[in-house]
């Protein structure tokens, strides 16, 4: 079954995207829920003039979300967490790390931070999804705090 997303569905797609599902899934959860819409020959030509007329407007917000990466990038990002010795007192997930670089200066959601859930000291990696062609890979480190 073919259908188009009017919305981004997590492990499937991004809004206005033309995917294959199986019937059940498609027929009982997305579009009951609003997600998708059947993709009949007249809905793909609907959507492909309407993506030919937001294509320059993209180019702009990937522009806007490059830059953005950009200044990520430029943030140096240290977590002080307690520890003793090397593992933490709890653990450090997407969360503290959107409150790092809102101290940074950048506001990021958490929901497009991820980077697993951290229970040692140490240097790791996160991706921050700005769009869906710009993915940042953002480097923090994990520092004990000083008693």
């Amino acid at each position: 079954m073919e259908l188009i997303l009017r919305q981004d569905v997590q492990n499937l797609g991004f809004k206005d995207d033309i995917v294959s599902v199986k019937n059940g899934y498609g027929r009982n959860f997305l579009i009951p829920q609003g997600h998708a819409h059947l993709a009949t020959s007249s809905a793909k030509k609907v959507l492909a003039e309407n993506l030919k007329q937001r294509a320059h407007k993209e180019a702009k917000v990937v522009n806007d979300a490059k830059t953005l990466a950009e200044a990520l990038k430029a943030i140096e990002i240290k977590i002080f967490a307690k520890a003793g010795g090397e593992k933490l007192f709890g653990s450090i997930t997407n969360i503290d790390i959107a409150e790092a670089l809102a101290k940074g200066g950048q506001q990021i959601d958490r929901k497009f931070i991820t980077s697993g859930i951290v229970k040692r000291t140490g240097k790791y990696t996160a991706n921050v999804r700005l769009h869906r062609d710009v993915i940042v890979e953002l480097d923090y480190e994990i520092v004990a705090e000083k008693a």
